[in-house]
């Protein structure tokens, strides 16, 4: 068994090489861009049954990701709080450029 990591700097090295493929960070950035639209739109028009479109699109786009493109076991399944954190700082990073989609 794998020795948990203890912090979340650690934590985000880690994560960010479990997501070094290209086509991985681009699906990741999908679904979080497709989850942003939908809680906009729910939020204005108070239309809440579309609110379960929100899994599907945060965890869809990335677990896609991971078994073709990554082939490797998404990090939410051991770490689900700092890999839901880091989803959102990668696809920050990646809008801002601080990080890039192609390493």
């Amino acid at each position: 068994m794998k020795t948990r990591i203890k912090n979340y700097k650690e934590f985000y090295e880690f994560y960010l090489t479990e997501h070094s493929k290209m086509w991985t960070r681009i699906f990741h950035f999908l679904g979080t861009l497709l989850l942003f639209a939908v809680l906009f739109y729910v939020i204005k028009s108070g239309k809440e049954r579309f609110l379960w479109y929100v899994p599907i699109f945060g965890y869809g786009f990335a677990w896609f990701s991971h078994a073709v493109f990554e082939k490797n076991t998404p990090a939410t399944f051991r770490y689900p709080l700092w890999s839901l954190i880091s989803d959102f700082r990668m696809f920050f990073e990646l809008l801002t450029g601080k990080l890039k989609f192609k390493n």
